[in-house]
């Protein structure tokens, strides 16, 4: 390729002034060329990169590098089109595969294509080049909007699904209860799930892995569909629960409390649609203590485990002069309750560190 005669000065100007795209498809043409983009002043940019996500959708798997709000497509993976005629062929990781470059969203990016046996070996293969090219400090995350496609086993991958229904009446609003469980179980522990279930008809199994994941956020009618404040084993939840009641909390707190459950637990918000919490009922039942209302209690808050829609890297802050103290390692949790929300924020404080704070 020409590029690799011109003199390294004005081969660094030309790399400046292209997309992450377009140099990730240009070190697919030859090992030369990978080398020399690995060797050139753009390898700073590539060491900037923290993040990958695959998004994957019904037209195909987006692989973009999250820039605050603004993501950079550098790649889309689909199934081969057979009325196109315009393909050429990159090696990636040793496998030739069928590669096209389309105009979309403003710019122009490759696109990847897999014929009908082909998904798992693209998929690995391009993987596996991104571990070699980015190496294991890029976090690499699966984002997955519905239940019905098997999530692929790639190295150093976090799994995410962020899944709503349709209209009532479509097929997508429809949830196949088995298909959904089936789903989680040959699936890797998740670390988010956004879930909006209105249409859930029956209680997922204690042990699904469902309730494994390390961060719920939760739409739904009522405290049992699905389970979470019974069997949530993960560590940071929000939940929207129209028919959530002081007996729903009080039972959540008194597990965590005694050290029968919960034990990874970090951060709860629950909103409820329902009269709202009352609030001297729950702290009289679970044993609160309080701090001395002329002090100032320190503020609880913690980094989400994931944030799919980059709108807060933290969790929402618990400033509350109300505690409890869990039996078992006497853990202090802070507690606020406000009419229709209830905070419950776990420190990696004794009751005795978490006291010295306060002064």
């Amino acid at each position: 390729m020409q590029l690799l005669k011109y003199p390294s000065l004005v081969q660094n100007e030309i790399l400046n002034n292209m997309e992450f795209s377009n140099l990730l498809m240009l070190s697919f043409v030859s090992k030369n060329m990978k080398k020399l983009i690995k060797s050139s002043s753009q390898m700073q940019r590539f060491k900037n990169v923290n993040t990958i996500r695959y998004d994957h959708r019904d037209e195909g798997t987006f692989v973009y590098i999250p820039f605050y709000n603004l993501p950079e497509n550098m790649l889309r993976i689909a199934k081969h089109d057979n009325t196109k005629h315009d393909y050429f062929k990159l090696n990636v990781s040793g496998k030739w595969f069928d590669f096209r470059i389309i105009y979309d969203f403003g710019h122009y990016y490759p696109v990847a294509y897999y014929h009908r046996d082909e998904t798992e070996c693209l998929l690995n293969s391009i993987h596996g080049y991104f571990l070699d090219f980015f190496g294991n400090s890029v976090k690499y995350y699966w984002h997955a909007r519905d239940y019905k496609q098997p999530i692929p086993k790639l190295q150093n991958l976090s799994v995410c699904l962020y899944h709503h229904p349709g209209m009532p009446g479509t097929n997508s609003y429809v949830l196949n209860m088995r298909r959904f469980e089936n789903f989680f179980s040959v699936s890797p522990i998740f670390k988010f799930i956004e879930i909006y279930k209105s249409n859930i008809t029956e209680p997922l199994r204690p042990e699904s892995k469902f309730y494994q994941a390390e961060y719920i956020e939760s739409v739904q009618y009522d405290t049992t569909l699905p389970a979470i404040l019974h069997h949530f084993q993960g560590r940071q939840a929000y939940l929207k629960i129209v028919g959530c009641e002081n007996r729903d909390v009080i039972e959540f707190v008194g597990k965590w409390k005694s050290g029968e459950a919960f034990d990874k637990f970090e951060h709860i918000k629950i909103e409820t649609g329902i009269g709202g919490f009352t609030q001297n009922e729950i702290l009289n039942t679970i044993g609160a203590k309080h701090l001395d209302r002329v002090k100032k209690p320190p503020t609880h808050v913690l980094p989400k485990v994931y944030d799919w829609h980059n709108r807060n890297p933290n969790t929402d802050p618990i400033t509350s002069h109300t505690y409890i103290v869990r039996e078992s390692d006497n853990r202090v949790a802070s507690i606020l309750i406000e009419g229709y929300t209830f905070n419950f924020g776990v420190w990696d404080k004794t009751e005795e560190e978490f006291l010295r704070m306060i002064g």
